[in-house]
C-alpha cells in the first residue's frame, strides 16, 4: 500500500500519524509546500505578540521526528501541481530548483488546506502588507513589528482579533477595519458587544461597517483609504478577511468541488474518486444541527478527519459525523466560545427557535474570585431540542460550551440540561451550574412557568403598550433603566400590584432575570399578563450597545 498525502499541519499530518499507526508495511509520503510539515498555526499571532517566546515551541512534530518515529517520507518545499487518476499519479514541483517529476499511489489524501484571501483592492501587492497561514508569515510580521509604531488589521474575525491583541501587546497602536456591523461576525451581535468594547479601552480604534478600498504607499508606510473616506496610517497591515479553500489542483483533476469552492467528500473522507480522501479547511462539511453543507476551517475537525480517512483506508468502517463549528477566541483576560447554530444562522435558514440569555457566575459566588459570564441558549420552541450556544465572560466559558457542544452531538434538549450532572466544588462551578440553569429557564420557558421578552423586540416597539416594570432596588433604579420603566421593587411587589392596571400586559426585568423570573412568577398567579426580560438589564445594555456599533 502506497499512500500520497498532499498538505501537513492538522488533516494531512494526523492523516499520516494515524496511517503509521495502522500499518507498518504501508509506503507513507507526506508533501508540503512549506518548510514545516507539522506546526502549530493557531499560535501563531502569540509568537508575534510575544506570549510565546520560542518559535519552537510552534514545531509540533519537527521534520525528524516524523521521518524517525512514523517513518514517513516528508518531503518539504514540494508543490503537487496535477493529478492523474486514470493512471494513479502527481506531477509534483520542487520549488527550490523548478524541477517536476512523477511519484504513484494506491490512495492519495488531499489536505491542501485554505489561503487568506487578498481581495482585488488597489493597492493590495504593496510592500507591508501581511497575512497569516504560515510559519514564515509569522517570521515576517514579527520582523515588521520591530520598529514599527501602527499597524492596521483588516477583518475582525479570529485571526483578526487575536492580531489586534498581540500588536497592543508589542506596543503599537493598532487599527482594526471589520466590515460586519460588529466582531467576530459568526457569533451574534449583542453577545460579542462586550468584547467590542475592551478592545476599544485596551486602545484599539475600532471601525465597524467600513471596510479598505485602497492602500497607498507613503512614507515608508501605507494610507489605508476607507469606503467611509476616513484614511489610516500604518506602518504595515494585517489582511485576516477570511480564507478560501485550496480546491483548485482537485477541480483540475474533475474531483466534484461544491460552488463555494468545498472539495466533496462522504462520511468516509472519500472525494468523488474513492481512491482519493480530502481533509481539513478545503472540504465541504454537513452542519450536525442543520444537515446543510457548509465550509467551517477548524483544527480539531481536521484532525478526525484525518484519522477517519487513515482508518478507512484500512477497512475501518468509521463516518465523519459533521461539523457543529464549536469555536473559542481569547481576547485578553476574556474569550467568547459558541457551538452549533447562532440566532443569525436560524434566520438564515428558516428554522423556528426560541432563546434565552442568562448572565451566571463561573463558580459559587460565596468562594473569592467569582466572574460573571454571559450565556445565550439557542433551542426548538416546540421539542426543546437544542440548536445552539454562545458563551462569553472571563473564566469558565470553556467548560460550558463543551458541554453545550456535547448536548448538541447527542440530539439532547433544554429538558436534559436541566437534569445534567455536574462537577460541582465551590471554586469550580455551582450547584446549580450555568449549564442546568439555561436548562431551568429554557424549560420554564416551554412549561410556560416564565413567558419571556427579548430586549431586540422591546427596542423595535414590540412592547410598546405593556407595563415595563424594574423590580431592582432605587439604587440599581437611578443608576440606569430602560427608558418608559416604573420602579416598583420585587420585596414591595407583592404590596403595590394594585398599582398595576390588570388590563395590560406587564414586561418585568431586573439586573440578569432572576428578580425578574420571581416577579413574573408573583404576577401570573396574581392574573396579570407577564413575561419576564431574558438576561435583564445586562442583556439589554448589550442589545443596544449592539445596535449603537
Amino acid at each position: 500500500m502506497k499512500i500520497v498525502i498532499v498538505g501537513g499541519v492538522a488533516g494531512g499530518a494526523s492523516a499520516a500519524a494515524r496511517a503509521r499507526r495502522l500499518s507498518e508495511e504501508a509506503e507513507i509520503i507526506m508533501v508540503e509546500r512549506g518548510s514545516y510539515p507539522s506546526f502549530a498555526n493557531c499560535g501563531m499571532p502569540y509568537y508575534i505578540g510575544g506570549t510565546i517566546e520560542s518559535r519552537n515551541k510552534l514545531l509540533v512534530s519537527p521534520i525528524e521526528r516524523l521521518r524517525q518515529r512514523y517513518q514517513l517520507d516528508v518531503r518539504v518545499r514540494e508543490s503537487v501541481e496535477s493529478i492523474d487518476r486514470a493512471n494513479k499519479q502527481i506531477v509534483i514541483r520542487r520549488l527550490e530548483t523548478g524541477e517536476q517529476y512523477t511519484e504513484s499511489y494506491d490512495k492519495l489524501i488531499l489536505a491542501p488546506g485554505a489561503a487568506p484571501f487578498r481581495p482585488p483592492i488597489p493597492g493590495i501587492e504593496s510592500p507591508g502588507i501581511y497575512t497569516l497561514r504560515n510559519l514564515e508569515d509569522a517570521d515576517r510580521l514579527a520582523a515588521a513589528t520591530k520598529g514599527a509604531q501602527r499597524a492596521v488589521v483588516i477583518g475582525a474575525g479570529f485571526i483578526g482579533i487575536e492580531m489586534a491583541e498581540n500588536l497592543v501587546h508589542r506596543g503599537l497602536q493598532t487599527s482594526l477595519v471589520e466590515l460586519s456591523p460588529q466582531i467576530l461576525p459568526p457569533w451574534d451581535a449583542e453577545m460579542v458587544a462586550p468584547l467590542e468594547q475592551l478592545l476599544r479601552d485596551r486602545g484599539v480604534d475600532l471601525y465597524l461597517g467600513d471596510s479598505a478600498t485602497e492602500f497607498r504607499p507613503k512614507d515608508n508606510g501605507l494610507q489605508v483609504v476607507m469606503n467611509s473616506g476616513k484614511t489610516l496610517a500604518a506602518d504595515f497591515v494585517v489582511l485576516a478577511i477570511g480564507v478560501r479553500p485550496e480546491s483548485t489542483l482537485a477541480a483540475d483533476a474533475d474531483l466534484k468541488v461544491a460552488q463555494r469552492g468545498g472539495i466533496q467528500v462522504n462520511r468516509q473522507q472519500q472525494t468523488s474518486d474513492p481512491d482519493i480522501y480530502a481533509v481539513g479547511d478545503a472540504i465541504e462539511v454537513t452542519d450536525v444541527v442543520s444537515g446543510t453543507p457548509v465550509q467551517i476551517p477548524l483544527a480539531g475537525p481536521a484532525n478526525r478527519q484525518g484519522r477517519i480517512a487513515a482508518d478507512h483506508i484500512f477497512g475501518r468502517d468509521l463516518e465523519y459525523r459533521g461539523t457543529q463549528g464549536t469555536a473559542i477566541v481569547g481576547l485578553w483576560d476574556h474569550g467568547a466560545a459558541m457551538t452549533g447554530l447562532s440566532e443569525k444562522a436560524c434566520q438564515r435558514l428558516g428554522l423556528e427557535y426560541e432563546k434565552v440569555y442568562l448572565h451566571p457566575g463561573d463558580h459559587a459566588g460565596y468562594y473569592p474570585g467569582a466572574t460573571s459570564m454571559a450565556v445565550k441558549v439557542l433551542f426548538d420552541p416546540e421539542t426543546g431540542k437544542l440548536l445552539g450556544g454562545q458563551v462569553v465572560g472571563k473564566h469558565g466559558i470553556d467548560k460550558r460550551v463543551d458541554v453545550l457542544s456535547m448536548a448538541l452531538q447527542a440530539g439532547m434538549s433544554v429538558f436534559d440540561l436541566e437534569e445534567s450532572e455536574l462537577a460541582y466544588a465551590p471554586q469550580f462551578g455551582s450547584a446549580k451550574d450555568p449549564i442546568n440553569m439555561a436548562g431551568f429557564i429554557a424549560a420554564g420557558v416551554l412549561r410556560g412557568d416564565q413567558p419571556v421578552a427579548h430586549s431586540k423586540d422591546l427596542i423595535d416597539g414590540e412592547f410598546e403598550d405593556a407595563v415595563l416594570l424594574d423590580v431592582r432596588t432605587p439604587e440599581e433604579y437611578a443608576a440606569g433603566a430602560i427608558p418608559g420603566s416604573v420602579n416598583v421593587p420585587l420585596d414591595e411587589l407583592r404590596d403595590k400590584l394594585d398599582s398595576l392596571p390588570q388590563g395590560k400586559p406587564v414586561v418585568a426585568y431586573c439586573k440578569v432575570g432572576q428578580r425578574g423570573y420571581m416577579a413574573t412568577r408573583i404576577l401570573l398567579l396574581a392574573g396579570y399578563q407577564a413575561r419576564n426580560l431574558s438576561g435583564g438589564y445586562t442583556t439589554y445594555q448589550q442589545v443596544v450597545a449592539a445596535s449603537d456599533a
